[in-house]
Order: C-alpha cells, then sequence, then structure tokens
C-alpha cells in the first residue's frame, strides 16, 4: 500500500498549515509552496481539495488566504487521505462504489476485508495532524 504522491504532499501541506496555527493567522499558497517545496499549482490544487473536504478555510482577495477549519488535533491522517484519495479501501470488496468481484460467490476471504480495512482506517484516524506537524528529538 502507498499514498500517492498527492496525498503525501497534502499531509506535507497541513503539518506546515498546523505549526502557523496562532502564528500568522492565514497563510497563502506561494508561502506554503516556499516553505514545503511543494509546486506552486500542486499546492493550489491541494487547496481546492482540502478546501472542499471542509479541512481548510480559504479567503480570496486582499488578506486572504487559508487556514486550518478545525483545531490540527481534530484532524487526522484519514481525514486527509480521504479528502485527496476518497474512502480508505484496500481492496474492491470494501469499496462500496464498486461493482462485485468476479470470484465473489467463492471467495472465503472477502467477509475478513473489512476487519481489515476498518484496522487501517482505524490507525490511520489515531494519528493527528498536531503530532505530525511536531518536531522529533
Amino acid at each position: 500500500m502507498r499514498l500517492s504522491s498527492l496525498a503525501d504532499y497534502a499531509v506535507v501541506m497541513l503539518s506546515a498549515a498546523a505549526r502557523h496555527c496562532g502564528v500568522s493567522g492565514r497563510l497563502n499558497a506561494t508561502m506554503l509552496s516556499d516553505e514545503t517545496g511543494i509546486p506552486l499549482p500542486t499546492v493550489q490544487k491541494l487547496v481546492s481539495k482540502l478546501s472542499a473536504a471542509g479541512l481548510i478555510e480559504s479567503a480570496r482577495g486582499t488578506g486572504g488566504g487559508f487556514r486550518l477549519a478545525r483545531p490540527a488535533a481534530a484532524i487526522s491522517l484519514a481525514d486527509i487521505i480521504e479528502a485527496v484519495e476518497g474512502p480508505i479501501a484496500m481492496t474492491a470488496c470494501v469499496d462500496e462504489g464498486r461493482p462485485d468481484c468476479s470470484i465473489e460467490e467463492n471467495c472465503r476471504v472477502k467477509p475478513h476485508w473489512n476487519v481489515v480495512n476498518g484496522a487501517v482506517r482505524g490507525a490511520l484516524a489515531g494519528v493527528s495532524l498536531v503530532s505530525l506537524s511536531r518536531e522529533l528529538a
């Protein structure tokens, strides 16, 4: 299992935003691009996705920019990944939007995938943005 580059960049970007919470009010895409090294067009694309998911609030114009929509402690790694990649689904068996599997009637593993998927999602949900934004000693 590997996150897409966009999901990885979203985590890096929001971690940087969390470090600035309460310090500088709103951030802008250029500042985040400069700080993180993520290309500006990618930051702008992610701002749109993260805003649509309710993770950040953005405002245009003078004094505009964006900020976290809720405290960093209330935003999980699962929230960020799902904002960029959609629902976490280890296999098509647990992805409700997918058609049935061609081996479904003989599959003895399918009943277990929801448990596995829940464990992975739970682990990701247990990691807060505030913990990702801290410096490790």
